[in-house]
């Protein structure tokens, strides 16, 4: 018998508290967001630690470019029963309608295939520089992105690791706030061509740490989307690295179009971003 998703999430708790989760949510800056913590149950926590660790190095796909380093996984087979789980609970009917209930979007759809999403990891060195994401499912035509969750699923964190995700104002004048990647906390925000966000600086992780989540996407149909790649962004102090940024944004609009129309895998989006990031070699980051 497959676990529901009470057996899973504090899914009670968090529809009993929807008008004061939707009202803090709406009222956040610079764009709607929540933090929300102890999501899972302690036991079902504890378990997916054990699996996330027990993942094999040959599942993950790495995206390592001159704006980002890190690695991927959206094969659900390699995961570990309970990750799965988590993962269907996340994606269920009775989640995602709690999920409109809580960000205004009425009717979303949960991405099956995981565009973009799946399990991320992140170990020394690792970043993810300011970004606005991609705003249409990539193989689905007619799906508009409009939420984001992040899943934390690090046993232990410390800040001096890094790793904070940023949130930016709309004129990338200033990170409005910083969300600390605790394990079992869920971070959901609104999506769009302006929610500039990241965790631009080095990770300080020790040996055998990585900064590791569950990212989950979801969607609404609509007759005309907005189609636009992911957009990195420098920051004030970035200096001549913006120029790279810059360049390597242009490169990547380029390659998302090529995706779009190709249908390409994850394993050919990593073999390319190999060859954009070698291609930027004398703006790179040291």
């Amino acid at each position: 018998m497959h676990p529901t998703t009470s057996d899973l999430l504090c899914i009670d708790k968090l529809e009993e508290a929807l008008p004061e989760l939707s009202e803090r949510y709406a009222a956040a800056s610079p764009y709607p967001h929540i933090v929300l913590d102890d999501v899972l149950h302690s036991d079902v926590i504890t378990r997916v630690y054990e699996e996330f660790g027990r993942i094999e190095e040959g599942a993950w796909t790495n995206y390592l470019h001159l704006n980002e380093r890190k690695y991927a996984n959206t094969t659900k087979s390699s995961w570990g029963p309970t990750l799965e789980a988590v993962s269907a609970a996340l994606t269920s009917e009775r989640f995602v309608a709690f999920l409109g209930e809580l960000t205004g979007f009425v009717n979303l759809q949960a991405d099956d295939v995981m565009d973009g999403g799946g399990l991320h990891r992140s170990v020394a060195g690792g970043f993810l520089n300011v970004h606005a994401d991609f705003t249409a499912h990539h193989s689905k035509p007619g799906w508009r992105r409009r939420v984001n969750l992040l899943l934390y699923l690090n046993p232990t964190w410390e800040s001096a690791w890094g790793g904070q995700l940023q949130l930016w104002s709309k004129d990338m004048q200033r990170a409005v706030t910083r969300v600390e990647p605790t394990g079992n906390r869920l971070f959901i925000f609104t999506t769009d061509e302006h929610s500039y966000h990241g965790h631009p600086e080095p990770l300080a992780v020790p040996p055998g740490r990585a900064r590791q989540s569950l990212a989950l996407y979801y969607f609404t149909e609509e007759d005309h989307v907005l189609t636009r790649s992911t957009t990195y962004r420098a920051r004030p102090t970035d200096g001549w690295r913006g120029i790279s940024i810059y360049l390597d944004t242009k490169a990547l609009a380029g390659y998302d179009l090529v995706k779009r129309r190709l249908r390409l895998s994850d394993g050919a989006i990593s073999r390319t971003l190999g060859l954009l990031s070698r291609a930027a070699r004398p703006f790179r980051r040291h």
